[in-house]
């Protein structure tokens, strides 16, 4: 089975391609350019240099969120236009677990994926890793640094920062309080790699079932509901 792999949920962008459990190629782009420019030229680029085309494709596997909401509406908007052309199947999965699967290396650990949600808040989910597969131990959230800094300090374990937020929860948290150590970069920042694995134990769905999960409404929507309270 031949699985294009798209995360655009964050600055950096980044494409892989897995047959079953091997990954053929991987492309990461992290210069801040915007991603409806360059997540499908590197998804082609790879495929050419593998012989392969999209044709070749059996599944879409894409983050759906949480994340920039932009950056989340242009991986699932390509992800989707692929699955309508092709008539194949889309597999949609958390960011924040995608971030977990980082393979053996991360056996036995406590991870804490974190992204920066803005506002004092980070997008967040807490895992342990069991035969290099992430187990859940939250859902995915948005909650306030000092919440997830109550929570860290009750378990009472030495935690690992993943996602783009690590750094911003690394100097905000009591270390005092709480043991954690930032992961190394290419393990941190969340890849289309973490895409495809954490996708391989989920049903894939029509591009129509294909739906962005933001945990919480963007600027533009929580100012157009407070508008509205302003003139209630």
């Amino acid at each position: 089975m031949l699985t294009l792999a798209l995360e655009s949920s964050a600055k950096a962008a980044s494409a892989a391609v897995f047959e079953d459990d091997r990954m053929l190629a991987f492309s990461i782009q992290n210069a801040g350019l915007t991603h409806s420019r360059t997540l499908l030229p590197m998804a082609e680029d790879m495929l050419k240099n593998l012989g392969r085309t999209v044709r070749d494709l059996d599944r879409v596997a894409v983050s759906r969120g949480p994340g920039s909401f932009t950056g989340l509406r242009i991986g699932l908007a390509e992800a989707k236009g692929l699955c309508w052309a092709l008539q194949i199947p889309a597999v949609g999965v958390s960011t924040l677990e995608a971030m977990a699967c980082g393979g053996p290396v991360l056996d036995g650990q406590m991870l804490c994926c974190c992204m920066d949600a803005r506002r004092g808040q980070v997008y967040n989910a807490l895992f342990t890793v069991d035969g290099g597969r992430p187990v859940r131990l939250t859902e995915d959230r948005a909650i306030s640094i000092r919440e997830l800094e109550s929570e860290l300090v009750a378990r009472q374990e030495p935690w690992i920062l993943l996602g783009d937020g690590a750094e911003l929860c690394y100097g905000a948290l009591d270390r005092e309080q709480v043991t954690v150590f930032i992961a190394p970069e290419p393990l941190r920042v969340q890849n289309a790699r973490g895409v495809a694995l954490a996708a391989m134990d989920k049903k894939p769905v029509s591009a129509d079932e294909l739906l962005p999960a933001y945990l919480r409404l963007s600027q533009a929507e929580r100012e157009r509901l407070s508008r509205i309270d302003e003139k209630a």
